[in-house]
Protein backbone atom coordinates (compact mmCIF):
# COMPACT_ATOMS: atom_id res chain seq x y z
CA UNK A 1 0.00 0.00 0.00
CA UNK A 2 2.94 2.48 0.91
CA UNK A 3 4.71 1.44 -2.69
CA UNK A 4 1.19 2.10 -4.28
CA UNK A 5 0.96 5.83 -2.34
CA UNK A 6 4.33 6.56 -3.37
CA UNK A 7 3.83 6.06 -7.15
CA UNK A 8 1.09 7.87 -7.43
CA UNK A 9 2.20 11.05 -5.08
CA UNK A 10 4.81 10.79 -7.93
CA UNK A 11 2.65 10.28 -10.73
CA UNK A 12 0.50 13.41 -9.23
CA UNK A 13 3.87 15.86 -9.03
CA UNK A 14 4.94 15.28 -12.44
CA UNK A 15 1.72 15.67 -14.00
CA UNK A 16 1.05 19.27 -11.88
CA UNK A 17 3.39 21.41 -13.82
CA UNK A 18 2.04 20.12 -17.18
CA UNK A 19 -1.78 20.88 -15.75
CA UNK A 20 -0.15 24.66 -14.38
CA UNK A 21 1.61 25.58 -18.12
CA UNK A 22 -1.60 24.95 -19.56
CA UNK A 23 -3.70 27.23 -17.06
CA UNK A 24 -0.83 29.94 -17.33
CA UNK A 25 -0.90 29.76 -21.27
CA UNK A 26 0.43 33.07 -22.74
CA UNK A 27 -2.34 35.82 -23.98
CA UNK A 28 -2.54 36.22 -27.58
CA UNK A 29 -0.16 38.36 -29.25
CA UNK A 30 -1.41 41.72 -30.29
CA UNK A 31 -2.21 41.83 -33.98
CA UNK A 32 -2.94 44.33 -36.59
CA UNK A 33 -4.32 42.65 -38.98
CA UNK A 34 -6.52 40.33 -39.83
CA UNK A 35 -7.26 38.21 -43.44
CA UNK A 36 -10.08 36.41 -43.83
CA UNK A 37 -10.71 33.50 -46.56
CA UNK A 38 -14.31 32.66 -47.23
CA UNK A 39 -15.45 29.40 -48.16
CA UNK A 40 -16.54 27.10 -50.54
CA UNK A 41 -20.21 28.46 -52.74
CA UNK A 42 -19.25 32.37 -51.38
CA UNK A 43 -17.15 34.79 -51.94
CA UNK A 44 -15.89 37.79 -50.25
CA UNK A 45 -18.63 39.26 -49.61
CA UNK A 46 -19.89 36.92 -46.93
CA UNK A 47 -17.95 39.25 -44.36
CA UNK A 48 -19.64 42.07 -44.82
CA UNK A 49 -21.02 42.09 -41.67
CA UNK A 50 -18.04 41.29 -39.85
CA UNK A 51 -14.99 43.41 -41.49
CA UNK A 52 -16.54 47.27 -40.38
CA UNK A 53 -16.82 45.94 -36.94
CA UNK A 54 -12.60 44.63 -37.08
CA UNK A 55 -12.13 48.01 -38.68
CA UNK A 56 -13.96 50.20 -35.80
CA UNK A 57 -11.34 48.40 -33.36
CA UNK A 58 -8.40 49.64 -35.72
CA UNK A 59 -7.38 46.44 -37.06
CA UNK A 60 -6.32 46.40 -40.97
CA UNK A 61 -8.81 43.86 -42.67
CA UNK A 62 -8.05 41.92 -46.13
CA UNK A 63 -10.97 39.96 -47.39
CA UNK A 64 -9.20 37.33 -49.94
CA UNK A 65 -11.48 36.33 -53.11
CA UNK A 66 -10.51 32.76 -52.58
CA UNK A 67 -10.67 31.31 -56.10
CA UNK A 68 -12.13 28.01 -55.54
CA UNK A 69 -10.67 26.32 -58.16
CA UNK A 70 -8.09 24.22 -56.55
CA UNK A 71 -6.54 23.81 -52.95
CA UNK A 72 -2.86 24.98 -54.48
CA UNK A 73 -4.44 28.04 -55.95
CA UNK A 74 -6.73 28.88 -53.35
CA UNK A 75 -3.73 28.97 -50.95
CA UNK A 76 -1.81 31.02 -53.07
CA UNK A 77 -4.29 33.63 -53.17
CA UNK A 78 -4.22 33.88 -49.21
CA UNK A 79 -0.66 33.80 -49.47
CA UNK A 80 -0.20 36.81 -51.52
CA UNK A 81 -2.69 38.63 -49.36
CA UNK A 82 -0.84 37.55 -46.24
CA UNK A 83 2.53 39.30 -48.20
CA UNK A 84 1.03 42.08 -47.95
CA UNK A 85 0.64 42.39 -44.36
CA UNK A 86 2.81 44.69 -42.31
CA UNK A 87 3.25 42.91 -38.82
CA UNK A 88 1.27 40.62 -36.49
CA UNK A 89 -2.00 38.91 -38.51
CA UNK A 90 -4.68 36.66 -37.43
CA UNK A 91 -6.05 34.33 -39.98
CA UNK A 92 -9.28 33.16 -39.84
CA UNK A 93 -11.57 31.33 -42.17
CA UNK A 94 -15.20 30.20 -42.56
CA UNK A 95 -15.83 26.62 -43.92
CA UNK A 96 -13.83 25.17 -46.86
CA UNK A 97 -11.23 28.24 -46.30
CA UNK A 98 -10.40 26.48 -42.82
CA UNK A 99 -8.35 24.11 -44.71
CA UNK A 100 -6.58 27.26 -46.78
CA UNK A 101 -5.29 28.60 -43.02
CA UNK A 102 -4.43 25.15 -41.78
CA UNK A 103 -2.13 25.25 -45.11
CA UNK A 104 -0.83 28.52 -44.99
CA UNK A 105 -0.75 29.56 -41.05
CA UNK A 106 3.01 28.19 -40.26
CA UNK A 107 3.72 31.72 -41.70
CA UNK A 108 5.94 33.46 -38.81
CA UNK A 109 3.36 37.00 -39.76
CA UNK A 110 0.63 34.40 -38.49
CA UNK A 111 0.14 34.85 -34.65
CA UNK A 112 -3.72 33.25 -34.50
CA UNK A 113 -6.24 31.12 -36.20
CA UNK A 114 -9.73 31.63 -36.01
CA UNK A 115 -12.27 29.05 -37.39
CA UNK A 116 -15.87 29.44 -38.15
CA UNK A 117 -17.85 26.62 -38.75
CA UNK A 118 -14.53 25.56 -40.32
CA UNK A 119 -12.69 22.42 -41.91
CA UNK A 120 -9.47 22.14 -40.27
CA UNK A 121 -7.46 19.27 -41.80
CA UNK A 122 -4.41 17.65 -40.10
CA UNK A 123 -1.27 17.77 -42.76
CA UNK A 124 -2.05 14.71 -45.41
CA UNK A 125 -5.15 13.87 -43.33
CA UNK A 126 -8.22 12.20 -45.43
CA UNK A 127 -10.46 14.46 -44.38
CA UNK A 128 -13.39 13.39 -46.50
CA UNK A 129 -12.85 9.88 -45.08
CA UNK A 130 -12.81 12.29 -41.24
CA UNK A 131 -16.05 13.67 -42.30
CA UNK A 132 -18.09 10.18 -43.10
CA UNK A 133 -18.01 9.32 -39.10
CA UNK A 134 -20.13 11.97 -38.42
CA UNK A 135 -23.73 12.42 -39.81
CA UNK A 136 -23.81 14.31 -43.60
CA UNK A 137 -25.71 17.87 -44.21
CA UNK A 138 -28.65 17.89 -45.95
CA UNK A 139 -27.27 20.55 -47.55
CA UNK A 140 -25.17 17.94 -50.01
CA UNK A 141 -28.33 16.52 -51.19
CA UNK A 142 -28.21 20.34 -53.30
CA UNK A 143 -25.28 20.29 -54.74
CA UNK A 144 -24.92 20.28 -58.25
CA UNK A 145 -21.86 19.83 -60.32
CA UNK A 146 -21.06 21.19 -64.24
CA UNK A 147 -17.96 20.52 -65.84
CA UNK A 148 -16.11 19.66 -62.48
CA UNK A 149 -17.28 22.59 -61.14
CA UNK A 150 -20.51 22.82 -58.40
CA UNK A 151 -22.68 25.20 -57.00
CA UNK A 152 -25.73 25.15 -54.47
CA UNK A 153 -29.19 24.42 -55.47
CA UNK A 154 -31.71 27.56 -54.65
CA UNK A 155 -33.85 25.65 -52.51
CA UNK A 156 -30.63 23.92 -50.27
CA UNK A 157 -28.68 27.05 -50.27
CA UNK A 158 -31.98 29.08 -48.95
CA UNK A 159 -32.97 26.22 -47.01
CA UNK A 160 -29.83 24.83 -45.42
CA UNK A 161 -26.57 26.89 -46.49
CA UNK A 162 -28.15 30.13 -45.37
CA UNK A 163 -30.28 28.89 -42.50
CA UNK A 164 -30.76 31.67 -39.83
CA UNK A 165 -30.16 34.15 -42.56
CA UNK A 166 -32.51 36.83 -43.14
CA UNK A 167 -34.63 35.81 -46.74
CA UNK A 168 -33.79 38.75 -48.40
CA UNK A 169 -29.83 38.66 -47.16
CA UNK A 170 -30.34 34.83 -48.10
CA UNK A 171 -31.10 35.49 -51.76
CA UNK A 172 -28.70 38.00 -52.28
CA UNK A 173 -25.46 35.64 -51.39
CA UNK A 174 -27.31 32.82 -53.47
CA UNK A 175 -26.54 34.93 -56.06
CA UNK A 176 -23.03 35.54 -55.87
CA UNK A 177 -22.05 32.60 -54.68
CA UNK A 178 -18.82 31.33 -56.61
CA UNK A 179 -18.47 28.17 -58.12
CA UNK A 180 -16.29 25.74 -56.51
CA UNK A 181 -14.39 22.91 -57.91
CA UNK A 182 -15.62 19.62 -56.72
CA UNK A 183 -12.21 18.40 -56.87
CA UNK A 184 -11.12 21.10 -53.73
CA UNK A 185 -12.79 18.76 -50.98
CA UNK A 186 -10.49 15.90 -50.90
CA UNK A 187 -7.40 18.11 -51.19
CA UNK A 188 -5.22 17.45 -48.64
CA UNK A 189 -2.91 19.69 -46.98
CA UNK A 190 1.01 18.66 -46.48
CA UNK A 191 0.69 21.59 -43.11
CA UNK A 192 -1.62 22.08 -39.93
CA UNK A 193 -0.68 24.85 -38.55
CA UNK A 194 -3.12 24.62 -35.62
CA UNK A 195 -0.66 22.15 -34.02
CA UNK A 196 1.92 25.38 -33.32
CA UNK A 197 -0.04 28.16 -33.74
CA UNK A 198 -3.57 29.40 -30.89
CA UNK A 199 -6.37 28.98 -31.93
CA UNK A 200 -9.70 30.12 -31.49
CA UNK A 201 -13.08 28.21 -33.51
CA UNK A 202 -17.06 28.94 -33.41
CA UNK A 203 -19.27 26.34 -33.17
CA UNK A 204 -22.50 26.52 -35.28
CA UNK A 205 -25.50 24.75 -33.24
CA UNK A 206 -27.71 24.65 -35.86
CA UNK A 207 -25.28 23.84 -38.61
CA UNK A 208 -27.14 22.02 -41.59
CA UNK A 209 -23.91 22.11 -43.72
CA UNK A 210 -21.06 20.67 -41.54
CA UNK A 211 -22.37 18.65 -38.41
CA UNK A 212 -21.93 20.67 -35.56
CA UNK A 213 -20.65 17.61 -33.28
CA UNK A 214 -17.86 17.46 -35.99
CA UNK A 215 -17.40 20.74 -35.62
CA UNK A 216 -17.03 20.57 -31.60
CA UNK A 217 -14.34 17.22 -32.65
CA UNK A 218 -12.09 19.45 -34.59
CA UNK A 219 -12.48 22.31 -31.53
CA UNK A 220 -11.13 20.25 -28.91
CA UNK A 221 -8.74 18.25 -31.46
CA UNK A 222 -6.91 21.47 -31.96
CA UNK A 223 -7.51 22.42 -28.46
CA UNK A 224 -9.11 25.72 -29.50
CA UNK A 225 -10.36 28.13 -27.47
CA UNK A 226 -14.25 27.76 -28.15
CA UNK A 227 -17.56 29.25 -28.57
CA UNK A 228 -20.71 27.44 -29.31
CA UNK A 229 -23.38 30.25 -31.20
CA UNK A 230 -27.26 29.61 -32.23
CA UNK A 231 -26.38 30.15 -35.71
CA UNK A 232 -26.35 27.81 -38.73
CA UNK A 233 -23.78 27.88 -41.17
CA UNK A 234 -23.60 31.15 -42.34
CA UNK A 235 -22.85 32.34 -38.61
CA UNK A 236 -20.40 34.99 -40.03
CA UNK A 237 -23.87 36.70 -41.48
CA UNK A 238 -26.06 35.96 -38.99
CA UNK A 239 -23.89 36.41 -35.90
CA UNK A 240 -21.52 38.99 -36.79
CA UNK A 241 -20.84 40.54 -33.69
CA UNK A 242 -19.92 37.52 -32.03
CA UNK A 243 -17.84 36.39 -34.84
CA UNK A 244 -16.16 39.86 -34.72
CA UNK A 245 -15.93 39.58 -30.95
CA UNK A 246 -13.83 36.36 -31.31
CA UNK A 247 -11.47 37.47 -34.02
CA UNK A 248 -11.01 40.44 -31.71
CA UNK A 249 -10.05 37.97 -29.09
CA UNK A 250 -7.78 36.21 -31.11
CA UNK A 251 -5.96 39.28 -32.20
CA UNK A 252 -5.49 40.74 -28.45
CA UNK A 253 -7.98 43.07 -28.04
CA UNK A 254 -9.64 41.46 -24.99
CA UNK A 255 -12.98 41.63 -26.17
CA UNK A 256 -15.63 39.69 -23.56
Amino acid sequence: MKLWRSLFVAASLLAAPLNLAHAQSAPPVKAKNVVLVHGAWADGSSWSEVIPILQAAGLHVTAVQNPLSSLSDSVDATKRALAEQDGPTVLVAHSWGGTVISQVGTDPKVTGLVYIAARAPDANEDFVALSKQFPTGPVRAGIVEHDGYTKLSEDAFLKYFANGVAPDKAKELYAVQWPTAASIFAGRTTEAAWHSKPSWYAVSKNDDTINPDFERFLAKRMKATTVELDAGHLSLVSHPKEVANLILKAAGYGQS
